[in-house]
């Protein structure tokens, strides 16, 4: 079994996949860093009330290979799926190297991606979006190098409490 993606569908889809099956050979392909944490901590920890990083980083690798013998691969990027041939072509993104992976089940869970309309400013360097780890990390440097104002664009769950996490701060926002 091959799972695009890792974070909270990816990650479920292959532990829920390994208690139906003991012996299948799992493969979790994630493009990003960290295969599992908690989203909605992510304002939090850039407000302070979660003081440490590591918290919100729920499963490793490795942790995953030691409770589920999963096979977890962050930083590997699926740039085709061959459906005929029941492969997947990958790029581990640290080295460059391609490579193939077979399958017999391919299940697809790769996120989202946050939407950045063709507006003019939109790649300014201080105008950010928190999906991941990575995102919050650039938020969170900006806010400790002293930001005094924010503007939050979403009113979902994250967008609501990225707001709190930066009023708590005492960043108008």
């Amino acid at each position: 079994i091959v799972i695009v993606g890792g974070v909270a569908a990816g990650a479920s889809t292959a532990a829920r996949a390994r208690r139906l099956d003991e012996q299948a050979e799992i493969v979790v392909l994630e493009r990003g860093q960290h295969v599992s944490f908690a989203n909605c901590g992510l304002p939090y920890h850039i407000g302070g009330a979660i003081q440490e990083r590591d918290s919100l980083l729920l499963q490793t690798p490795e942790s995953l290979k030691a409770s589920l013998n999963l096979d977890v691969r962050v930083g590997h990027e699926v740039l085709r799926i061959d459906r005929a041939a029941r492969r997947v072509a990958v790029r581990e993104l640290a080295s460059g190297r391609a490579y193939e992976e077979s399958y017999d089940k391919l299940v697809l869970c790769p996120g989202a991606v946050p939407v950045r309309p063709n507006l003019p400013g939109i790649d300014h360097p201080r105008l950010f979006v928190l999906r991941n780890i990575d995102d919050m990390d650039q938020i969170k440097a900006v806010v400790d190098g002293g930001a005094r104002s924010a503007l939050v664009i979403g009113g979902g769950y994250i967008g609501v409490e990225m707001a709190e996490a930066l009023t708590d701060r005492g960043i108008k926002v």
